[in-house]
């Protein structure tokens, strides 16, 4: 499983030791969100989904149910199937019934222990479809081994509105490189879209604090994994969201003047200075499709519920992309 998916990781806590000192000697300190996601971070995350505060899971749902069959067409049959970011393997339960006579289904993800649970059940559920999960990191390169026997196509599949985690030159990265990995097929992406700031921060605020506890969970993990020493009372959620960029922007505060070691390394904090641990970036329709094709990707379907809040889009992968 791991030759069709081959992103160069290396011992994965040598990578989260060097991402997050490198980060942390920063002028700005910050950590890439990707490493919210151990074991704890992901079921924290999947609380998170299920909030009355946090729109965008139940809004994507919605979508799936409702035009499964138009967007099932639109893959057409014997289609190669990769999830990025596959997560609980919710989303793709709706959609997988309508496809016709998927080859193959690839979730992946970068929580290897959540992903091989999540991806024996759906075996289970499905037992005619094969299911082979990738635990791996898709930010970076990546390359693909040659489609499954009998697929047409190769397809992406990229729910719950992740391309904002990356910045505006990552996010065009990565529709390029699925521009190519997917030449040929397509991707079907969900994109957060801008809203009014109000219902923005209480996605990112809920009253019950799991976004807190999910943003403070990577100072956890590095207490587990790193032997840091973090205290995470001396820190404080915080998450805005800035009109100028549009993004969601999430913090943690340091509440006081403090010394915190990580591997071995002292890194001092002031009081209210900030580890910068995400970005969510929020898009229009015509904006995200001007980003799809200058990726090489071409807009071809975009469904959108009744608020706007949320939109899934399909995209064309040209065999030799523009």
């Amino acid at each position: 499983m791991s030759a069709l998916l081959q992103p160069d990781l290396g011992p994965a806590r040598s990578v989260f030791a060097h991402d997050l000192l490198a980060g942390l000697r920063q002028r700005r300190k910050s950590l890439s969100p990707k490493y919210f996601y151990d074991e704890r971070g992901s079921a924290l995350f999947d609380l998170i989904c299920d909030l009355d505060e946090y729109y965008p899971t139940r809004t994507e749902m919605a979508l799936l149910r409702r035009h499964a069959a138009d967007m099932a067409d639109k893959i057409g049959p014997h289609a190669d199937i990769v999830e990025f970011g596959a997560g609980s393997l919710h989303k793709i339960r709706l959609l997988l019934p309508a496809l016709q006579a998927p080859t193959r289904f690839l979730p992946l993800d970068i929580s290897a222990e959540h992903l091989h649970r999540q991806a024996a059940t759906l075996r289970a559920d499905f037992p005619g479809l094969a299911v082979q999960p990738l635990a791996g990191d898709f930010s970076g390169p990546m390359s693909l081994a040659p489609l499954a026997p009998g697929a047409a196509r190769r397809v992406g599949f990229f729910p719950g509105s992740s391309l904002g985690n990356f910045n505006p030159a990552e996010a065009l990265a990565f529709l390029r490189q699925c521009a190519s990995l997917l030449a040929g097929g397509g991707l079907l992406i969900g994109i957060d879209l801008v809203k009014h700031p109000d219902r923005l921060h209480r996605a990112y605020n809920d009253a019950a604090g799991v976004t807190a506890a999910f943003n403070k969970n990577v100072l956890l993990r590095a207490n587990h994994e790193l032997d840091a020493d973090f205290d995470l009372d001396a820190f404080d959620h915080y998450a805005y969201y800035h009109p100028g960029l549009q993004r969601i922007e999430m913090h943690l505060l340091s509440r006081k003047a403090q010394r915190v070691h990580v591997c071995g390394e002292a890194v001092d904090f002031a009081q209210g200075e900030s580890i910068h641990t995400e970005n969510s970036y929020k898009f229009t329709v015509p904006g995200f499709q001007a980003l799809a094709l200058q990726a090489g990707l071409l807009p071809a379907a975009v469904w959108c519920d009744e608020e706007a809040l949320f939109s899934l889009h399909w995209l064309v992968a040209p065999p030799d992309p523009v």
